[in-house]
């Protein structure tokens, strides 16, 4: 009877960490606090969160650019009030700056609760203690030019006027939609 109590517990318990778990390409209309850890990004043309890295070091910037991100705890109650105004500010305002990645780190609670290694290895590469945390990012010749941190819940007017604020220090011009 205690054996197959523990069993029915083991399994309650692993049954949660398997949901957490995602595969790379996983497509989301929005990440949730149970959506699968690991690095997403907008995919502007599609309206999609895509998966697009859950194991190994992280590959966070990959590549020549600006980037958004915004580092989430499922576990995280402010992050659940950001939730409505980031998601807002992507889907309208992203195709405003489309030269932006915009990315979410996700993980239950920074990296001692993540079941995504890159995930993880985000919060900590990025050192980011705080939650939410919105990273701007601008990469050039695959090296990190300018990065600017901001932590709380951020509205959308804020949202603006921080991107607009970065992209005016980083190349001093505002890009046209």
């Amino acid at each position: 009877m205690e054996k197959d109590f523990l069993d029915l517990l083991r399994k309650m318990l692993s049954t949660d960490v398997e949901k957490k778990r995602g595969k790379e390409g996983l497509e989301l209309d929005k990440i949730e606090p149970d959506s699968p850890h690991g690095i997403y990004v907008y995919d502007l043309e599609r309206d999609k969160w895509i998966l697009r890295q859950v194991s190994g070091n992280p590959n966070l910037p990959w590549s020549d650019g600006y980037y958004m991100i915004y580092f989430d705890n499922s576990r995280c109650p402010a992050c659940r009030a950001y939730d409505n105004y980031w998601f807002p500010f992507v889907k309208i305002f992203g195709k405003m700056f489309k030269e932006f990645k915009y990315v979410i780190v996700l993980c239950d609670w920074f990296a001692r609760e993540c079941v995504s290694e890159a995930a993880s290895a985000s919060f900590k590469r990025f050192d980011v203690h705080a939650s939410p945390t919105t990273l701007l990012l601008y990469v050039e010749n695959s090296e990190i030019k300018r990065k600017e941190e901001h932590s709380g819940v951020k509205k959308i007017d804020e949202l603006i006027k921080i991107i607009t604020d970065f992209i005016k220090e980083t190349s001093g011009q505002i890009p046209s939609s």
